[in-house]
């Protein structure tokens, strides 16, 4: 069923919390709803909705990652590509940063 992708550590630790990020997430709206709030982003948010922007700015990030990682051992000398947890740290950072101050 899940042939067709190629499942690292990496891969599945980040699908992982994505899940559970969703099922807290969900936890948390029964216990106490949301309400809107004006961060940084040019819009009124509620958790969900950065949650969702987070997601998908974390997914963006590790696929630019995966993508310019071979350029990264041209550009900088690099004897072999840099590990996909450098990627997979900066999303989580990066989603936190949203999650809190977005």
């Amino acid at each position: 069923m899940f042939d067709w992708m190629v499942w690292t550590t990496p891969v599945a630790v980040f699908f992982t919390c994505v899940v559970l990020m969703l099922v807290g997430m969900t936890v948390w709206e029964f216990k106490s709803p949301t309400t809107m709030t004006k961060g940084f982003l040019p819009i009124a948010t509620t958790r969900g909705d950065r949650l969702f922007i987070g997601l998908l700015t974390a997914g963006y990030i590790n696929l630019a990652f995966i993508g310019l990682a071979g350029k990264f051992t041209t550009w900088f000398g690099l004897e072999q590509e840099p590990s996909i947890w450098i990627s997979f740290v900066v999303s989580m950072a990066v989603l936190a940063l949203i999650m809190r101050r977005g």
